[in-house]
């Protein structure tokens, strides 16, 4: 395979930057590695993961979901449509140019032109620049999730991605699952540079000696990104010394990690939904709200946690956990096999149908035993499942093509709010503004449409829960989409590899306040 070595970095390389002899050096197996460079090009834990790494956002959560300041200072609302944010000076990019308000206001507008990123942003009219480290963020009106949202803005490096590639191509164009400049270039102000990278193979990161935060305590200089897709030998990589990190850890590994010496499992209550749509565009039957209703009540997700997942998830049956505003306590897992058959019976279907679904192998945990399970429950009301699953660097474009019948979904609320979800997996589909990008079910509810449009302007706590709520219950009575569960969060290390500090439930590992002791 060939090895995409980025133009920055060997530019780094040969300016002779050199790291200190006692430099920490690590190895990480995940399940997969990114599937591109862009950080703009795919809505995803993998791209989310690289971007901490390789990029810095304005603001950050902290473990307990608070905010802290990153390469924004501090911030204030000027109005009830404008927030401001004071930039941090003097922060470098790995080009060697210095980031200035102009790299924010370019970054904001070639997120508003993602396919994945842009409903995130839809609220927001437009960013202005104050002056050098200085913006202003303008919404359409009144929006209660400004700093969330500002978790996304990543800088990049406007003149590092502005102009022409030598064979004439915008080195500023997003491409989805193609060979662009920015899939395969990145220059970032995070605290690592990408150095050399193989996809499917390895990606290999440099600390960046100029990188602007010099009081974090992360003391590691060199990582390997080694994807290793199987559960088991992953842990074996752990246990045998082959790597010093692993994530995820499958359920059915954690005592044999817990058992063993020098090794250490940490365990954090996730809120990433996993979740079947089905595809009405793609099978008639799937149109019968009956249909869908007699899928959810075949579907045994509380079976599914019990014994694939060693009961280390939460099964449920809507999109918010507890804890978000949309939680709606009366809607619990429905499983009921004869209550399923009577629906099947009672849309015409008693005979059964084949549908196609399609998931992952290597994208979260146990996915590939999750859908064969769900296969095998739909069979006992007569559905034929014809199931392929496959690499997360396949599946997704198969994902976006909306591809199969079913289709498997996770999704972590990227604001860590209800309507996020929502707007993604569940509102009508819509290209110019982004809501509905991962809605491959082709569902479509005029209500759950305004419902989140009006709740995305409503400052009142108690009024805003009440309207995501009834979102909750629309689509539960529809059977708007199959709900599995949600995935807790396992990440595994040589005890001398301080990992509790730097994971969160959003699953970005900070490595650059990681913490190798000797």
């Amino acid at each position: 395979m060939k090895t995409l070595k980025s133009k920055l970095a060997v530019a780094v390389m040969a300016a002779g930057l050199c790291f200190g002899a006692a430099a920490a050096e690590i190895k990480v197996a995940y399940d997969a590695d990114p599937v591109s460079m862009d950080p703009h090009e795919q809505l995803s834990g993998g791209t989310l993961q690289l971007s901490h790494m390789v990029f810095d956002p304005l603001v950050r959560f902290t473990q307990d979901l608070d905010f802290e300041p990153r390469l924004a200072t501090k911030w204030e609302r000027l109005d009830e449509n404008t927030f401001r944010f004071h930039l941090r000076e003097g922060v470098k990019f790995h080009s060697g140019n210095v980031m200035t308000a102009d790299d924010v206001v370019w970054t904001f507008e070639r997120l508003k032109d993602s396919p994945d990123f842009k409903a995130i942003f839809d609220p927001f009219t437009g960013i202005e620049k104050v002056d050098a480290h200085t913006v202003d963020l303008k919404s359409s009106g009144p929006y209660p999730l400004v700093l969330q949202t500002a978790t996304y803005i990543f800088p990049m490096d406007s003149a590092f991605y502005s102009g022409m590639t030598e064979d004439g191509k915008d080195k500023a164009a997003i491409i989805k699952h193609g060979s662009s400049f920015a899939s395969t270039n990145i220059s970032g102000t995070g605290p690592f540079i990408v150095t050399d990278r193989e996809q499917g193979v390895k990606v290999e990161f440099e600390r960046f000696a100029d990188y602007w935060d010099v009081e974090s305590p992360g003391n590691v200089d060199k990582i390997t990104l080694q994807p290793i897709k199987e559960n088991a030998t992953r842990v074996a990589a752990l246990l045998s010394g082959g790597v010093d990190m692993i994530a995820p850890v499958a359920p059915n590994d954690h005592r044999r990690v817990e058992q063993t010496a020098g090794v250490e499992l940490v365990t954090m209550a996730g809120t990433r939904l996993i979740s079947f749509q089905m595809n009405q565009n793609g099978n008639e039957a799937l149109k019968d709200a009956r249909v869908r209703q007699a899928i959810v009540h075949a579907v045994n997700n509380e079976g599914i946690v019990k014994r694939i997942m060693r009961d280390f998830a939460t099964a449920t049956g809507q999109q918010s956990p507890k804890g978000y505003a949309g939680y709606n306590d009366a809607l619990v897992p429905r499983f009921d096999l004869d209550k399923a058959k009577a629906l099947m019976k009672e849309a015409g279907y008693e005979e059964g149908f084949t549908l196609t679904m399609i998931a992952p192998n290597n994208r979260y945990v146990n996915d590939d035993k999750i859908a064969q399970a769900v296969a095998s429950m739909l069979s006992r009301i007569g559905i034929k499942v014809e199931l392929k699953t496959m690499p997360k660097a396949q599946y997704w474009p198969e994902f976006d093509l909306c591809a199969a019948d079913m289709l498997m979904i996770g999704w972590h609320a990227d604001t860590e709010d209800s309507a996020n979800l929502t707007e993604f997996l569940t509102m009508t589909r819509d290209e110019e503004t982004g809501r509905g990008q991962y809605n491959c079910g082709g569902y479509s509810n005029a209500e759950v449409d305004q419902l989140i449009v009006d709740s995305n302007v409503e400052t009142d706590p108690a009024t805003r829960a009440a309207q995501l709520q009834k979102v909750e219950e629309l689509l539960y009575e529809d059977a708007a989409y199959v709900p599995l569960h949600f995935q807790n969060l396992a990440w595994a290390a040589k005890s001398n590899v301080k990992i509790a500090p730097i994971v969160n439930a959003m699953n970005f590992p900070y490595f650059g306040d990681l913490v190798v002791e000797e």
